[in-house]
């Protein structure tokens, strides 16, 4: 499971982000003395490996205008979550949802749904809809108001 030479190379090539290119997996295998080609098939083995989870975009959200982002928390019924959280996590203003522990008595909440929107007022609208949703199976909710912007990375690899 660990990485050969070329698959640490292609992490530490692409783990500060795809170049913004036409076609990044080429320029990528061209840094590296590789096919566009070869870079594909080796993420997609690390990613079917279990090496790396995902590949995807990062955005900034407060650059796209979205200046209200909450993590909306919920309480909802454990033998409701799950299905409830899929169709959450679809909804359009939820970039992920997903469930957690509770850790009772202080927190009581097992189901959360990161909100983006252009005003709080948009992002309680949100909440609204998704406790709509929910139903008679939510006991409680709230909503935690980012403060600041985190600087966002994914794995990263030493250099050799």
């Amino acid at each position: 499971m660990n990485p050969d030479d070329l698959d640490r190379r292609i992490i530490q090539a692409t783990q500060a982000g795809l170049p913004l290119v036409p076609r990044p997996y080429e320029a990528v295998g061209a840094a590296l003395g590789a096919s566009g080609e070869q870079v594909r098939q080796r993420l997609q083995a690390m990613l079917t490996r279990g090496l790396i989870r995902r590949i995807g975009a990062v955005p900034n959200h407060y650059r796209l205008g979205f200046t209200a982002n909450g993590m909306s928390v919920w309480d909802v019924a454990d033998d409701r979550v799950d299905e409830l959280g899929e169709r959450i996590g679809a909804l359009p203003g939820v970039s992920h949802c997903y469930r957690r522990q509770r850790h009772l008595p202080l927190w009581r909440y097992n189901l959360f749904a990161m909100l983006h929107g252009r005003s709080r007022a948009e992002v309680e609208q949100q909440a609204g809809r998704i406790a709509d949703m929910l139903g008679e199976a939510c006991r409680a909710r709230d909503i935690l108001y980012s403060t600041a912007i985190l600087k966002k990375t994914g794995l990263r690899l030493p250099e050799n």
